[in-house]
């Protein structure tokens, strides 16, 4: 999806928050569901890209990038479309990721970190300031460092985590109601788990890497009638596919104060 379509892109964002009448082909079908939540208001999306294997990396922990253009456009339009970016601080540390819309045209979300021990690096690039809202969850009894402007949210923490309900429950009661869960692989795996995610979008790049760590990691299951199901729908981009899950129907609703 480039070329002409990148200029019939232009316009979405905008329409995408307009109430009323579908977006134009081919963005109904991609990010009509987004538009608005069945269960409490809110829309919340993971995404990852991965190999066929469902690889994320490889052994070594080289994943940049496992991924083509189309696939990081997809990225890239997925974040104008949302009001929020949530990563964990695994991947801010280890990436050291800007979380803008770069390639495509929209507005960049705001750029909310999970940080429960409040160990990203002050210097880290998605706490530039650049007029965008950046927010660290981190647990309420930590240390905070973080530089001027950066919105602490503090949250109560079990084993070292914050529950991905109490997290989503805190961002909507900071105005923010369309929220992308864009990794690292244990942060959106989290977020399956918790059944807190409306739908899953994987970009699955035409390699096969053979051995790595794997896209989602969710605790195991002695039956296969006690998995977890959900409707998909395939959308080419370009060399590679986009596999739209819903997990809207097992979504559990959040208590927004």
């Amino acid at each position: 999806m480039s070329g002409t379509t990148d200029a019939a892109w232009a316009d979405v964002p905008r329409m995408f928050r307009t109430p009323g009448g579908d977006l134009p082909p081919p963005w109904h079908e991609l990010f009509g569901p987004l538009r608005q939540g069945r269960i409490d208001g809110l829309v919340v999306v993971g995404q990852f890209g991965q190999s066929i294997d469902a690889r994320i990396a490889t052994a070594s922990g080289d994943s940049r990038y496992i991924n083509g253009k189309e696939g990081l456009a997809h990225l890239h339009r997925l974040r104008a479309l949302v009001d929020a970016v949530l990563i964990g601080v695994g991947t801010a540390v280890a990436d050291d990721p800007q979380l803008t819309v770069r390639r495509v045209a929209g507005p960049s979300p705001a750029r909310v970190i999970l940080d429960p021990r409040a160990r990203l690096p002050a210097g880290a690039r998605l706490l530039a300031p650049d007029g965008i809202r950046r927010l660290v969850v981190t647990c309420a009894t930590a240390s905070r460092h973080f530089p001027p402007g950066v919105e602490t949210v503090a949250l109560p923490a079990s084993a070292g985590h914050i529950a991905p309900a109490a997290i989503l429950a805190a961002l909507a009661e900071r105005g923010f109601r369309r929220i992308l869960v864009e990794g690292g692989a244990d942060t959106v795996s989290r977020f399956i788990a918790a059944r807190c995610l409306d739908r899953l979008h994987i970009v699955i790049a035409p390699i096969i890497l053979g051995a790595g760590p794997s896209s989602v990691r969710l605790p195991p299951i002695s039956r296969v009638a006690d998995a977890l199901r959900a409707p998909i729908r395939a959308h080419p981009l370009g060399e590679e596919l986009l596999v739209d899950c819903d997990l809207s129907a097992g979504r559990s609703r959040i208590g927004i104060p």
